[in-house]
């Protein structure tokens, strides 16, 4: 006997873009010629008229970020770096001439959408029946540069949501200078770039099982015009020092809120943006809690699938994830190992759903096809809308499908337990389709998520509306559950 079609509770809350949440960011007005004109300029300025001026730009900036004197500070620092200026400059003179070499970048002015949300490491404190949780978002800007931000707030126990205020600053990284690197993860790399010659062997060569970045720009420098073939010594510098760009560490200071922190692109290979981060709370066989994140980097020609690690929200460790079946986009970790094994979906062909399994989490070269597009609301593509949530009647994915006038939906899938390869149920309608209030925006036809949380029997789920704009459904498991199963037999 089939069953009703589950209950979906559309709830009124929504998180919006607001162009107030500004970053600073280094103001390179061209090149080192026009650099060096702008700071003569600053110089030949008196100094009771410097005093003057900077004291305008901080009424004017000051309110709008927690210390925008350090900020000018370091942007002076960088403006400098081979143009050296005569004598010794007051603090004044510095700040200034650094303001004329820093911008603001307004970082959710065009959307905040594509949530994931999972459980905070704080649990402390909290009324009966609560869990508090902490949600990504992507941020999108000028240029549609993404990044990623948070929001924190509680469930209660009649799964109401009740959201922490929003700071008024935000907090751009600090990424860790010369950070230790493994040589034999870097070897596994450019291997699989296609990227391995004799060049590279040459350098990598010359380097410790563990080096800095600043290694490898020496043992690159000592090669270079005696290594091999020009061009190709050349190719293989850029490769390398790319790869080391693209596995780096962040931390924001400890007293800043969860809502103050933003990842923003940081190396080459995501300089076009940070897509679509997949946060999992996993928990490893020795009880230890990491939460990871599966994302896309985006350089503006190819995407790069990046994992980013976290305990704590303040420090975050950012590799590259490698192998045979890291392609395309749309990859999301299981909470735990499963015998022993790493489990991941993920998209490899761009069509269709697979499981992947690894020993390592950084590496992946096996892989099980799962699910193709069966039924005509996904008959263009399928993947998933985050990770697997584990429930007593098995492996809950929620997936999204591409189907006429590329709608995307949410779907459901439910996965046995010990065997996640085997499908056991699957829902044969959507989830959620987008009506008529959710479907314009900028990507219009859209609801998307990459992750859901489980509290007290209800399936909280942050979606995207159209890439513009995050909402959030309830859906009581029991009920979705007996909807999956009761359409096992496909």
């Amino acid at each position: 006997m089939s069953l009703p079609p589950v209950r979906v509770v559309r709830m009124p809350e929504r998180f919006i873009s607001d162009d107030t949440r500004v970053i600073t960011r280094p103001f390179i007005p061209g090149d080192c010629e026009r650099v060096r004109r702008v700071i003569d300029r600053v110089q030949s300025v008196p100094e009771p008229e410097v005093r003057r001026l900077l004291e305008g730009v901080l009424v004017d900036f000051a309110a709008r970020h927690k210390d925008v004197g350090a900020v000018f500070e370091e942007n002076y620092r960088h403006a400098i770096e081979g143009h050296p200026v005569s004598g010794e400059l007051s603090a004044e003179r510095r700040m200034l001439i650094g303001s004329y070499f820093t911008m603001e970048y307004s970082i959710e002015s065009a959307a905040l959408f594509n949530p994931s949300i999972v459980t905070h490491p704080d649990q402390s404190g909290l009324p009966d029946g609560a869990v508090r949780f902490i949600m990504s978002l992507r941020a999108t800007g000028e240029g549609h540069v993404s990044s990623i931000v948070f929001r924190t707030g509680l469930i209660d126990a009649d799964g109401d949501i009740i959201f922490d205020p929003v700071s008024r600053y935000v907090e751009r990284a600090r990424k860790v200078k010369n950070r230790v690197h493994l040589k034999e993860r870097f070897f596994l790399k450019i291997i699989e770039m296609g990227a391995y010659c004799d060049s590279a062997q040459l350098v990598l060569d010359r380097l410790a099982d563990e080096f800095t970045f600043t290694d490898l720009t020496e043992a690159i420098d000592q090669g270079t015009g005696r290594d091999g073939d020009g061009l190709e010594f050349a190719e293989a510098a850029d490769n390398l020092r790319w790869l080391a760009r693209s596995n780096y560490h962040l931390t924001f200071p400890p007293d800043c809120t969860p809502s103050e922190v933003v990842i923003f692109p940081t190396s080459e290979n995501e300089s076009r943006g940070i897509e679509d981060a997949r946060f999992v709370r996993f928990v490893d066989d020795d009880g230890k809690v990491t939460y990871y994140g599966t994302y896309t980097a985006y350089n503006g020609l190819r995407i790069l699938p990046q994992l980013l690690e976290t305990e704590d929200f303040h420090k975050f460790r950012i590799t590259t994830l490698n192998g045979k079946y890291v392609q395309n986009k749309g990859l999301a970790l299981f909470p735990r190992k499963l015998d022993g094994w790493y489990v991941m979906l993920g998209r490899i062909d761009g069509e269709n759903l697979y499981l992947m399994r690894s020993t390592n989490i950084r590496f992946w070269n096996e892989a099980d096809m799962l699910q193709r597009p069966e039924v005509p609301w996904e008959f263009v593509q399928i993947g998933n809308c985050g990770s697997p949530l584990e429930t007593e009647r098995g492996w809950l994915v929620l997936t999204h499908g591409v189907g006429p006038m590329r709608r995307y939906c949410i779907g459901a899938t439910l996965l046995d337990l010990e065997e996640p390869t085997r499908v056991i149920g699957q829902l044969r309608e959507p989830l959620l389709m987008p009506n008529e209030e959710e479907r314009e925006g900028y990507v219009p036809n859209v609801v998307y998520s990459c992750g859901a949380l489980i509290h007290n029997q209800e399936l909280i789920l942050p979606y995207a509306m159209s890439d513009s704009a995050t909402t959030f459904a309830r859906v009581a498991l029991p009920e979705l559950l007996d909807n999956l199963l009761s359409q096992s037999d496909r």
